[in-house]
């Protein structure tokens, strides 16, 4: 009997197995596998009743008693890998969703246990080997590719020939779904960069950011219009800047990674890869900021404008966007994020690093190129403390996650209709056919509208666009050597126009 999955049926499976290996955790840590476990089996039978044939060798609650949870889990792998293996054959992506959904369980479990008990860490090993042993290799084999794309092809090898070292390329349109990578994971290798490794995605954080203050925003903790300050009265924001000119970048804020003024004038904020502070920012590339001193000094310098009165890119707006989120909820913006995003979409390849420089395998590495006592020198800078951009653009995903995330946004799956149109109503910046939504650009291309919000991190970039209604999208990861006059930026504007154009018929390339 052929089955198919609709995508109830396969949002059930991963509800389901997260509630499973959720219980079977807290099993090892309550010290009843047997009776907590019993409950897992039972609300995995239960909420997989009307797909049950996938999971036909469920454990009975009856079978489970006086077994240890390492013995539980190997009577539950069965049904998770069975699960894996028939989303393999029909939705390859939606296979990489339940993997994360699952061991996004399985860490949160840990997190929550002071002391995790041997026998749960020994349950964490065998689900995740065997969820390994089971998952497509579509970052590494191209089963993500459908059907032939030389036109990508071509545009992608083309994109490494400017001068980047690698890039990979992931587009879904009415043809299906297309991905390859080209060039190199690492300078003077052979391997290509995975086609769906961990990057560091830059200002496409804000779109992240601006998704949470809307979320809550919908539960009715934050208003729009709203004076910023009334949320976050420490730092004596002026009462005229809303919630709403934080995300649309009309607040007048100082950029605390500082200004270039209309008339050529340069206004220093902390040391930063490009311009004078380059080999400053080489040498610190491991301090950590707060994101609380990236405010004060942005505060300490005057306005670029009367709120409301401009539009202005500024990392500071994001910032305190952050704060904001953190002050009204109680909670850490990566809690938030799990909760609100990362979790009910699956994404498993996505986080918040915070001060930590690391960046989880498979990935392509970061270079910089600057010079030492005359001499020129690139150095390996994947290993980078991201905190001093902060929310500005600090986050790591994954191609499969960005193309997931942004699908369901602007499907509408994130937030009602009415915020959605509110994110997406565009506010003129000056730039020619690009203005600027709630933390995402609105680009006018020569086939209609684009919603979009590339970003760029030293060594790393990330492009992300989709049609408004979610069904067309682009997203990209390269990366470079990157050096402090930026001499990779004229590549990256032609590289982003280059697969706008063969995406999405041609317009303005949004801006990192």
């Amino acid at each position: 009997m052929t089955i198919t999955l609709s995508d109830q049926d396969k949002s059930t499976l991963r509800t389901a197995a997260y509630g499973a290996v959720s219980l079977m955790a807290a099993a090892g840590a309550a010290g009843k596998p047997h009776k907590i476990a019993a409950n897992g089996s039972i609300a995995l039978g239960s909420a997989t009743g009307l797909i049950g044939h996938v999971l036909a060798d469920y454990p009975k609650g009856k079978d489970l008693a006086g077994k240890s949870v390492a013995e539980i889990a190997d009577r539950v792998l069965p049904a998770l890998t069975a699960a894996m293996n028939l989303l393999k054959k029909q939705d390859p992506a939606e296979a990489d969703n339940f993997r994360g959904t699952v061991l996004i369980a399985v860490e949160t479990a840990q997190i929550h246990q002071d002391q995790p008990s041997p026998a749960a860490a020994e349950m964490a090993r065998k689900i995740t080997a065997a969820l390994d042993a089971a998952r497509v290799a579509a970052a590494d084999n191209g089963a993500a590719v459908r059907q032939d794309r030389p036109e990508l092809r071509k545009a992608i090898e083309a994109i490494v020939d400017s001068g980047f070292v690698g890039v990979s390329l992931r587009v879904h349109d009415e043809r299906g779904d297309w991905a390859g990578s080209a060039g190199a994971a690492e300078l003077g290798g052979t391997a290509k960069p995975p086609i769906n490794g961990h990057v560091r995605i830059g200002s496409t954080t804000k779109t992240f950011t601006a998704t949470l203050v809307l979320q809550l925003v919908a539960e009715g903790k934050i208003e729009l219009d709203t004076s910023a300050s009334h949320y976050l009265p420490e730092f004596g924001l002026d009462e005229r800047i809303t919630v709403r000119m934080l995300l649309q970048h009309t607040s007048g804020v100082f950029n605390f990674s500082g200004e270039v003024y209309d008339d050529g004038t340069v206004v220093m904020g902390i040391p930063i890869p490009y311009g004078t502070t380059g080999k400053e920012w080489v040498d610190n590339r491991l301090k950590t900021y707060r994101p609380e001193e990236l405010v004060r000094l942005a505060l300490s310098k005057p306005a670029r404008f009367k709120p409301g009165s401009g539009w202005s890119y500024s990392n500071t707006n994001y910032v305190l966007a952050r704060l904001l989120i953190e002050k009204v909820t109680g909670r850490s913006v990566a809690e938030e994020l799990r909760r609100l995003i990362l979790e009910p979409l699956g994404l498993s390849g996505t986080m918040v690093p915070d001060a930590s420089p690391e960046i989880p395998a498979p990935h392509a590495h970061a270079y910089y190129r600057y010079e030492d006592a005359g001499e020129q020198k690139t150095i390996d800078i994947t290993r980078q403390n991201p905190s001093w951009i902060s929310a500005g653009g600090d986050m790591i995903s994954t191609l499969q996650d960005l193309h997931t995330f942004i699908s369901a946004l602007l499907g509408g799956k994130l937030m009602p209709a009415p915020l959605l149109a509110e994110m997406c109503t565009p506010r003129p910046t000056g730039i020619p056919n690009m203005d600027y939504g709630l933390g995402v650009f609105v680009v006018t291309t020569d086939a209609g509208t684009v919603i979009s919000h590339n970003g760029a991190a030293v060594g790393h970039a990330a492009l992300m666009s989709s049609t408004p209604d979610g069904s067309k999208t682009l997203v990209a990861a390269l990366n470079c050597v990157d050096d402090a006059d930026l001499s990779i930026a004229a590549a990256f504007q032609n590289a982003q126009q280059r697969l706008l154009n063969e995406v999405f018929g041609g317009g303005q390339a949004a801006p990192a």
